[in-house]
């Protein structure tokens, strides 16, 4: 950046945090690492809308909670759902992987699956029933299965894993995402037990 009256905010920010002891006599303000700043095409208000900068904001929050702590999320080209999200800087470039279109995603997806109790017709139907974290839900409808094949390059026990998830809505109108570790029928693809991975808004 090269926007003096920015710079000089964030500095001002930071000496409040400053012990001084018994005081201070000068300061001065180093840069350690520099680069050239690419020229900017400015924007005639006549023909394009303006880009929104949030670079102010990002600089302020990460001034308050530290850089560490900011962060947004963006697709990796993986189609095991705990492997398809990273963390990137916030200004970072597009990382050039979409997410995926062709079945719908749940808006919250759990760091981890959890294992939950089903009663279940093998092998390719839908949970009657299932109890996550102490509460028995009845399965009013479901959509499925979509089969996820574990990723064969990356570890041996992956070579014929399999997962068959399904979208289900419960009698309270809840959807949640969950999946058969295993193709329900050969033990060797999986435990065929059944988890719960995600929860539609």
């Amino acid at each position: 950046m090269r926007d003096a009256k920015r710079l000089t905010r964030l500095l001002c920010n930071r000496i409040e945090t400053v012990e001084p002891g018994f005081g201070i006599e000068i300061m001065t303000l180093a840069a350690t690492l520099v680069e050239p700043l690419a020229p900017k095409q400015t924007i005639s208000s006549l023909t394009e809308e303006p880009e929104a900068d949030v670079s102010d904001l990002i600089d302020t929050l990460a001034n308050r909670v530290g850089e560490k702590q900011l962060y947004r999320i963006a697709p990796v080209a993986s189609d095991v759902p705990e492997r398809s999200v990273q963390k990137i800087a916030p200004l970072a470039p597009p990382a050039g992987a979409g997410w995926p279109d062709h079945w719908p995603r749940p808006a919250r997806l759990l760091s981890m699956p959890e294992p939950i109790e089903t009663v279940a017709l093998l092998p390719d139907h839908p949970p009657v029933t299932f109890t996550w974290r102490g509460v028995r839900r009845r399965v009013k409808r479901a959509d499925g299965p979509e089969r996820v094949f574990g990723e064969w390059w990356k570890r041996d026990a992956e070579l014929i894993a399999v997962r068959d998830y399904f979208q289900v809505e419960d009698d309270a109108g809840e959807r949640f995402w969950i999946f058969r570790a295993g193709d329900g029928e050969d033990a060797a693809t999986g435990s065929q037990r059944w988890f719960m991975h995600g929860i539609f808004g």
